[in-house]
């Protein structure tokens, strides 16, 4: 029997580590693009950098929660029926349900849009210059929902590839359009900054574009196989399309309130930040502009970096967990958690701890020099709440691919109310500081109810996971260490010969110090067996290759 345990563990996590790698390097790929375009956008902007990158978070903010209900949890929800019905070989089934939901994605993109387009006057918070980015962003709603089905579609199949590679190219084409645009409008035509935002945002379309045309060639050439399924299944489920639109939607729900959860926080702080700070202190509305940059919009766009690790797992586990939900395994439940948390801590713990002991030179190489050192706290602070973002939103999907939506809508409620009960405190004594604490408390008290839970009714390897924890922050702890010192070094050598904070000496000294950092992480976890409970048999190739023994 513990052969057969062991080796269904070994199966799950094999499946999960090649899914997750596909939506990692994809969603990494396009989150490093994310950022890296924030150099040059930078230089081009000048004195309006800080401001231009305030409206371009208030309207993302805005724009990534409507997008969020307009897809309305149906990727997610598509990936899980589907496969659901794959593991009774009703794969006929999977495919009316994709199809069905094309419809309805389709509807709420149309329905979605028209509401972000005209209701932007209601939506500014009481910046008109909010309003033209508004208009640029709804005609991505469009056509974002049917994009993100089809994605959850090949999920559903555990074919990651095609969602990690348009990704990617959605990315890609959505950051060439922003710099072009924003070269031309800033630099050629020394334009209007309002106006090259909202030629920013309207970037999206593009990639969206981009990124939709990517999956159908992916689906027509896949279309054959999906054929031969359906050809050889047992057919004998027959679901009326009434009955399709109802299982999409039951599903769906939970999923946008879940899938919206780091959104729904980032809009408490953006319509709360403002009017708490205009009567606590004495700063001008540029400087609570600037100071909402800094942690709303630059920082947050450096720890989605991280924070993509955790949604490249939670994509893998839900049709996963669902499959052996299914099934009825409850010992592959249990590896599944189990894997899923210890493949949570091993990436998601050294790479926030990894951006914490970089913040100084990382924050001036992307943003520049200006507020340095609170930038550089910031920073700190938000790559260190980033792992209780990271975990809520890996917890959440478990739940969600163990049927158990309700209740994890309802413990998020109960942390956003906590969130909501500590915000103006933290903030009149903390200020800038305050948004991010009270997320990391209300978050806390979702995540410890969940993984109660969790324990409690599915189960999950404590005692495996309690050395996983150990081991992983012993190891990220000397990556810290070493990648401060690292820091430290470089800025000490660079300051001989140029200014240490400038754009190119603080990009050197971070990658440097990331990288001996990182290696020094994966040394130790090598060598102390831990990357083994993650990786299998691949630990002792790296091994070899580094001539670990």
């Amino acid at each position: 029997m513990n052969e057969i345990d062991n080796s269904q563990g070994d199966a799950s996590r094999d499946k999960m580590l090649s899914g997750s790698a596909w939506m990692t390097a994809g969603s990494i790929f396009s989150r490093i693009l994310g950022a890296i375009y924030i150099i040059p956008w930078r230089q081009w902007f000048g004195d309006y950098f800080y401001r231009g990158n305030a409206l371009y978070g208030f309207g993302y903010n805005i724009y990534s929660f409507v997008l969020i209900v307009a897809i309305a949890g149906i990727p997610s929800a598509i990936a899980k029926q589907v496969s659901h019905y794959n593991a009774m070989n009703e794969y006929g089934v999977g495919i009316r349900i994709y199809k069905r939901g094309l419809v309805l994605s389709a509807a709420l993109g149309i329905i979605s849009a028209s509401i972000l387009y005209f209701g932007a006057p209601l939506l500014d918070g009481g910046n008109a210059n909010v309003i033209p980015v508004l208009h640029s962003l709804a005609w991505a709603v469009l056509i974002i929902p049917t994009m993100s089905l089809t994605r959850g579609y090949f999920q559903g199949y555990q074919e990651m590839a095609p969602s990690a590679i348009s990704q990617f190219v959605e990315q890609l084409a959505r950051v060439i359009y922003m710099l072009a645009t924003a070269y031309i409008i800033m630099e050629v035509l020394h334009g209007n900054w309002v106006t090259a935002v909202s030629q920013s945002t309207f970037a999206a379309f593009i990639g969206a574009a981009f990124g939709t045309l990517t999956l159908g060639f992916y689906y027509f050439k896949r279309r054959a196989h999906f054929r031969g399924l359906v050809a050889n299944s047992n057919n004998q489920i027959r679901v009326e399309p009434k009955q399709l639109y109802q299982e999409i939607i039951a599903q769906s729900v939970p999923f946008i309130i879940l899938g919206a959860g780091i959104t729904i926080f980032q809009l408490i702080d953006q319509y709360t930040f403002f009017p708490i700070m205009r009567n606590i202190s004495g700063f001008s509305e540029t400087e609570i502009s600037d100071l909402f940059a800094m942690f709303a919009a630059n920082s947050n766009k450096l720890i989605m970096i991280s924070i993509s690790l955790a949604s490249a797992l939670a994509v893998t586990a839900v049709p996963l967990l669902s499959e052996a939900l299914t099934n009825g395994n409850k010992t592959q439940i249990k590896s599944q958690n189990t894997n899923v948390l210890s493949m949570f801590m091993f990436t998601m713990i050294p790479a926030a701890l990894g951006m914490a002991a970089i913040a100084g030179p990382l924050n001036r190489a992307f943003y520049g020099a200006q507020y340095r050192s609170l930038a550089a706290n910031v920073l700190t602070v938000s790559s260190i709440v980033s792992i209780l973002m990271g975990l809520f939103v890996v917890t959440s999907a478990v739940m969600q691919g163990l049927s158990e939506n309700k209740r994890a809508v309802k413990y998020f409620f109960i942390g956003t109310a906590v969130k909501l009960i500590v915000q103006w405190p933290l903030i009149h004594f903390l200020g800038v500081f305050g948004p991010l604490i009270s997320t990391a408390i209300g978050l806390l008290v979702a995540n410890y109810l969940i993984l109660r839970y969790l324990k409690g009714h599915f189960g999950y390897d404590t005692k495996a996971l309690n050395a996983t924890f150990v081991h992983v922050g012993v190891g990220s702890l000397l990556m810290y260490v070493v990648a401060v010192i690292m820091v430290y070094i470089g800025n000490m050598l660079i300051s001989i010969f140029a200014n240490p904070y400038g754009t190119i000496a603080s990009a050197i000294v971070a990658v440097i110090s990331a990288v001996v950092g990182g290696f020094i992480y994966l040394y130790i976890t090598l060598k102390t067996r831990t990357a083994d409970v993650i990786l299998g048999a691949r630990s002792d190739s790296l091994r070899a290759k580094l001539r670990i023994r």
